[in-house]
């Protein structure tokens, strides 16, 4: 997975890139078929916003999911939490589950003939 960070109004630190590569690992846990992920995280007086989109095979849009929060650390974490349940969903409407049911019907019309 490519990773790219960006900050606004902000200097992304080695510190915080490190964070979320490792936030970015719990991801990759549950697929591991994203392409590209595009981070962005911002300073707007006493907000700190983190936004990111990440490009996954299989459909028409990106995933994207933004968090506004007083601590960026805090930004992230809720991000993270955000798009592991995009993930988690479009994995799940990913994989076919119909699949097997067409096959379990394909083996009852043979045995009835």
């Amino acid at each position: 997975m490519n990773i790219d960070v960006t900050g606004r109004h902000l200097e992304v630190t080695d510190s915080l890139k490190s964070y979320i590569l490792e936030k970015m690992q719990r991801l990759e846990r549950h697929f591991d078929h994203v392409l590209k992920a595009h981070v962005i995280l911002e300073c707007e007086k006493l907000n700190h916003k983190a936004e990111a989109s990440l490009v996954v095979p299989g459909s028409n849009q990106n995933l994207f999911a933004n968090s506004v929060e007083n601590d960026m650390y805090a930004a992230i974490d809720t991000l993270m939490d955000k798009l592991d349940r995009q993930v988690i969903k479009h994995k799940e409407k990913s994989s076919d589950h119909h699949r097997k049911d067409k096959s379990k019907l394909s083996l009852i019309n043979e045995y009835e003939s």
